[in-house]
């Protein structure tokens, strides 16, 4: 049997529902964090509900629950679902109302969240995935973690198309990010990625290549690049929260680091793998 939480409440998922009109469904009105679970414990939890947080605020939605309180909340589902190793989907909404552009008064969010089973990706790590490039053609907030995503799922369907993982988007030449991940290459042996700004996601596991590229002396540069650059990178690299860090190896039908993985990248994802073991215990 398979539980979800539908306004604070566990319950049974054939039980869980969902007002027609409420505004994620009708306008995309909201926003959502999606967290990895490793031998039943959530990796990076704080930092995703204080990134949900920041999301919310961004667009006026309240959040009723402290970030210790949905904490609290999520184990108690991942308990009762059994679950070992996947993710938890938790996303917030302005709430149902009457149809209408304008921000509803004193509508109650509607919070809902569940948890599915799924594996760590090792076969795409240890091999590497293939990209293509695609135009950005999303809104100028990709900062907020909305429900907005129709681009991001035209992206991935290109990608999908072409026989590939992921596509990676960029504004005229300047690189952005992949569909559903950050993207990051490596020259001469340092590890380039795109600003913070409002034209990403800051991905919470962007943020932890950041902060053990630091504790561990190798390169690290927030700062724009281009397709070309791409193409001439010593290597190429996905990170994510489902993908942790996954070495591209081919862009556009043109090998990256002779289509293998690359050294750096190889040593991030034994870092980030270290990092995971430390909050949620021995992994494969």
């Amino acid at each position: 049997m398979e539980y979800v939480i539908v306004g604070g409440e566990i319950v049974d998922r054939g039980l869980a529902t969902v007002d027609i009109e409420d505004r994620g469904y009708q306008f995309g009105d909201g926003v959502y964090e999606v967290i990895r679970v490793y031998n039943g414990k959530m990796f990076t939890a704080k930092e995703h509900l204080n990134r949900l947080q920041e999301s919310a605020e961004k667009i006026s939605i309240q959040i009723p629950y402290q970030p210790s309180e949905l904490e609290e909340m999520l184990k108690g589902l991942i308990e009762k679902n059994e679950l070992t190793n996947g993710i938890i989907y938790m996303q917030f909404t302005r709430g149902a109302s009457p149809r209408n552009h304008a921000f509803p008064h004193n509508v109650a969010t509607t919070f809902v969240a569940y948890t599915r089973k799924v594996d760590r990706p090792v076969n795409s790590m240890q091999e590497g995935v293939k990209a293509i490039f695609i135009d950005d053609i999303r809104w100028l907030r990709c900062d907020i973690k909305s429900l907005n995503l129709l681009g991001n799922l035209l992206a991935k369907q290109k990608a999908v198309e072409a026989g590939c993982f992921e596509a990676i988007q960029h504004r005229g030449d300047i690189v952005t990010e992949g569909s559903s991940s950050n993207v990051a290459i490596v020259k001469n042996g340092s590890v380039i990625t795109h600003p913070a700004n409002n034209l990403i996601l800051n991905g919470i596991t962007r943020q932890k290549v950041k902060q053990i590229c630091e504790q561990n002396q190798i390169p690290f540069e927030e700062k724009e690049f281009t397709v070309e650059e791409v193409l001439r990178a010593d290597e190429v690299f996905l990170s994510g929260t489902t993908v942790e860090v996954t070495p591209i190896v081919e862009v556009e039908e043109q090998q990256i680091s002779g289509g293998t993985p690359g050294e750096v990248t190889k040593k991030l994802q034994q870092l980030i793998k270290d990092e995971i073991e430390k909050e949620c215990g021995t992994i494969e």
